[in-house]
């Protein structure tokens, strides 16, 4: 029998025994003038099956595909489910996978969700499940929808890229921008919807930050070093 590598078309006997799960995790949310809502869920899915040809007995799981967004709620299309909601849904995933999957990696291309992914993943950690998350975070990358967003999807989606509307947002460095983030939303910090600069963007810097990303989860995946909060380092 093939390999499977995807279980959402898969039947039942067609998995491996107790198999890696990869779980993409995005966001519905703004991205600016030029890029789609989706783009988390489509940046995490693809880092997942980029990585998962990589890594025997490894599957690609359908992505949860909302997020904790209440940063962006200032604009029309975002949907968050929030920090509370989103935890007891990757908790109860967590429990109900690991019946089967011998270990669970959640593939997270939202920043938003990092803290239901802390609480979360301590939990099912706490509770003797092989579980761990990684962040889709390349180093050196700009915060929301600028260059490095653009440019991956400018490789994986390119038709979704609205390229004669990209425009410059706030270009401050995150962690400044933080306390105001989170008292009054992106929208008071950035009309645009933009955390960076789009300018730049190219899909050839696209692949190769797919690929150090893919390959830095794969590696992860094999040395499986997990800290507390079930971050996976590497």
């Amino acid at each position: 029998m093939p390999r499977v590598t995807t279980f959402a078309g898969a039947t039942w006997p067609e998995l491996p025994e107790r198999p890696l799960l990869l779980v993409p995790l995005g966001a519905v949310e703004q991205h600016g003038h030029h890029l789609p809502l989706a783009t988390d869920t489509t940046v995490a899915c693809a880092v997942a099956e980029a990585a998962v040809d990589a890594l025997d007995g490894a599957l690609l799981a359908p992505a949860l595909a909302y997020g904790a967004s209440g940063e962006h709620e200032g604009f029309p299309g975002t949907v968050s489910l929030g920090t509370p909601a989103l935890t007891g849904l990757l908790v109860e995933y967590g429990r109900s996978a690991c019946r089967w999957a011998g270990r669970l990696v959640l593939v997270n291309g939202h920043g938003g969700n990092l803290d239901a992914l802390r609480e979360a993943g301590a939990r099912l950690r706490g509770e003797g499940r092989d579980v761990a998350w990684f962040p889709c975070a390349p180093a050196g990358a700009d915060a929301h929808a600028g260059r490095t967003e653009t440019s991956v999807m400018l490789h994986v989606e390119p038709d979704a890229v609205r390229a004669d509307r990209a425009v410059a947002g706030d270009t401050t460095p995150v962690a400044e921008l933080l306390p105001r983030l989170r008292a009054e939303g992106v929208r008071a910090v950035s009309p645009t919807g933009v955390l960076g600069d789009p300018a730049g963007a190219s899909a050839q810097e696209g692949a190769a930050l797919l690929e150090g990303l893919a390959g830095r989860l794969a590696a992860a995946v094999r040395g499986w070093d997990v800290d507390p909060s079930g971050r996976l380092r590497g």
